[in-house]
């Protein structure tokens, strides 16, 4: 069991909401950049049944590319901070939190 200071567990903690607030504000792809014509291969079955209910394609697949990108993203940073995350756990179900006397059950 890692010994904490008064010291390490501030800087533990800033880290943390350092990271947290960087991933918030990532701008994952730059939204004003042109749009880029692409080939794609679809099956043909779902192709003719998302033009027959007028679904935009385009939008259809940023918003998913947009939707996949931010699960990488996502998972990259919870792998890069994982050791962060457990000690700060670590060091809360050993300590407490701040918060606890607030807590109403």
């Amino acid at each position: 069991m890692a010994c904490y200071t008064g010291a390490y567990c501030c800087w533990l903690i800033m880290r943390i909401i350092n990271a947290l607030e960087i991933f918030v504000a990532i701008q994952f792809y730059d939204k004003k950049a042109v749009k880029k014509a692409a080939n794609l291969s679809v099956n043909s079955d779902l192709l003719t049944k998302a033009r027959d209910l007028k679904i935009n394609l385009s939008r259809t697949l940023e918003n998913a590319l947009k939707d996949e990108l931010r699960k990488i993203e996502q998972a990259k940073w919870k792998k890069e901070n994982l050791k962060a995350i457990e000690s700060l756990n670590e060091l809360s179900e050993k300590n407490g939190l701040f918060s606890d006397k607030y807590r109403v059950f």
